[in-house]
């Protein structure tokens, strides 16, 4: 497996196209799908050629951790996008993932309390987040250079937190790989061009999502370590997140409003 094809082909392809996929069914549609391991999935695949699989292991369970920061990121955020500008949002999120992520530096739990853990805060920041409905009925089209700058984004991200994990150990990288850059991207310009409804839409959509992503690296974090060939364990892992993801699917135009 070549790395740099990892780090700098596959992220962004995947991101610029479910940034496509999003502009054609809706905000909601778009968070939801950038929510899957698009660029915290590669992370790990090339941490486990890299590094190893215990290494992998435990970068899992921290990108596990990181569903919950990411979960917080979005109460931070769609708590204030109603009443401030999209910048203060945005730095409210980010001050929420970083103080999650400071927990979770100290607390180590077990994979399935940490799951268990995981399923309870998104429930609660779904039912916590304002309505999301409201808005244009007509979004405006976004600038051309909106979808390369997110794949740029996405693959300077990836190539820099692999390149750094040896210093930064396992845990460390796990938990700040997920810090949900393009929905934060996404959530921004929604703001910016539709209003706080569509970034509302986009954030409960990454918030469903979570549910597939949580489930990917609770199976990476079980079987990672086991006597598989890493090729089966990766697809064991997606064949879950699209079997949950698929379940989601149905749910998404419920939390629209």
């Amino acid at each position: 497996m070549d790395m740099g094809a990892v780090k700098l082909l596959l992220s962004p392809l995947l991101v610029g196209a479910a940034s496509l996929a999003g502009r054609r069914w809706g905000p909601a549609v778009s968070g939801w799908l950038i929510a899957l391991p698009l660029t915290s999935g590669p992370i790990v695949y090339v941490l486990a050629l890299d590094q190893g699989p215990p290494f992998a292991r435990a970068a899992a369970l921290g990108m596990l951790s990181g569903s919950v920061s990411q979960a917080l990121f979005c109460l931070a955020f769609g708590g204030t996008i109603r009443r401030v500008p999209w910048p203060l949002a945005s730095g409210a999120g980010a001050l929420a993932f970083a103080a999650s992520t400071g927990v979770f530096r100290l607390l180590t739990p077990p994979a399935g309390l940490l799951y268990l853990i995981v399923v309870a805060v998104v429930f609660g920041v779904l039912r916590l987040l304002p309505p999301s409905s409201g808005g244009p009925e007509v979004p405006r089209t976004p600038p051309v250079w909106d979808i390369p700058v997110r794949m740029i984004i996405a693959v300077s991200f990836v190539g820099g937190l692999t390149a750094a994990a040896p210093s930064l150990g396992p845990r460390l990288t796990g938990l700040i790989s997920p810090f949900p850059i393009i929905t934060l991207i996404l959530a921004s310009f929604a703001s910016r061009l539709d209003g706080a409804p569509a970034a509302l839409k986009v954030l409960k959509g990454l918030l469903l999502g979570l549910f597939s992503t949580s489930v990917f690296f609770l199976v990476l974090a079980v079987l990672v370590v086991r006597e598989i060939p890493l090729g089966v364990v990766f697809a064991a892992a997606s064949a879950a997140t699209l079997a949950m993801q698929g379940g989601m699917l149905r749910l998404v135009r419920r939390f629209l409003s």
